[in-house]
């Protein structure tokens, strides 16, 4: 059937200015995929809502970037094929950059800096972090991690028993329980818990030699949100207003030096 000039000429005009109008509703709403289940950074209230230093970041930013944040939780197992798939523009959730995850999403730069440690019952005899410190020992730590990774890499292979759980709370409980010697996560992470849930049970049993790592923004490979996103990080932390979400859940800086 053949379509006259007129016609396709207003058609496309409907295409483009409904094309700009899907651009320009992006660039008044965000959406934002986080875990809900990695107390202090993101997790879920009695109430269903979501708290944390990941979200009080994320809706900084979305305040810098004068735009709506959506928040959008998701487990964190599929939380970058749901970035891929379009569930949410951005994850904002905790997450270290590696190497590997550079190959299937894009990171802004650093928000936070952080080391991995380790915690235990306080009735061991562990005093090392270290891995042969662990040989014998059953070791927890969240699946799909660096700390999982680190776990795999360097306790399993000095000897300890390593189990690895879909989130960090089943692996908190699973030491509470006794079903573990220890658990290996981020130090800030481990700081918090034992602050609370984790006083009267367990300590920890320090940090964890050269493992260092940066915690970043993802975003689809080559969305130019990412640049968008690293000049309101630039902003959060010029004025002051990073600092003062720092100083709501950790009295030291977990920025780090740039």
């Amino acid at each position: 059937m053949q379509i006259s000039r007129k016609f396709a000429y207003s058609a496309a005009v409907a295409a483009l200015l409904f094309a700009m109008g899907g651009a320009s509703a992006q660039q008044t709403k965000l959406k934002l995929g986080t875990e809900g289940a990695y107390p202090p950074f993101n997790t879920l209230t009695s109430d269903g809502k979501l708290a944390g230093f990941d979200i009080d970041v994320g809706n900084a930013l979305c305040a810098e970037m004068k735009v709506e944040c959506e928040w959008v939780t998701q487990d964190w197992d599929g939380i970058i094929p749901a970035l891929q798939g379009g569930k949410f523009d951005a994850i904002i959730a905790s997450m270290t950059i590696t190497d590997e995850r550079k190959q299937q999403v894009d990171f802004t730069n650093k928000y936070y800096t952080t080391p991995l440690a380790l915690v235990a019952l306080k009735n061991t005899d562990l005093t090392s972090p270290e891995p042969d410190a662990l040989k014998g020992k059953t070791v927890g730590a969240q699946g799909s991690t660096t700390q999982a990774i680190y776990a795999e890499d360097h306790y399993a292979k000095a000897g300890a028993d390593v189990k690895l759980y879909p989130t960090q709370d089943e692996a908190m409980a699973d030491l509470t329980n006794g079903r573990l010697d220890a658990v290996v996560s981020d130090k800030f992470v481990l700081v918090d818990w034992l602050k609370t849930t984790g006083n009267d049970c367990c300590k920890l049993v320090g940090d964890l030699k050269n493992t260092e790592s940066l915690t970043g923004i993802a975003v689809r490979k080559g969305d130019p949100l990412r640049e968008k996103l690293n000049a309101a990080i630039d902003a959060i932390v010029k004025d002051g207003t990073y600092a003062k979400i720092n100083a709501k859940y950790f009295d030291f800086d977990i920025y780090g030096k740039d």
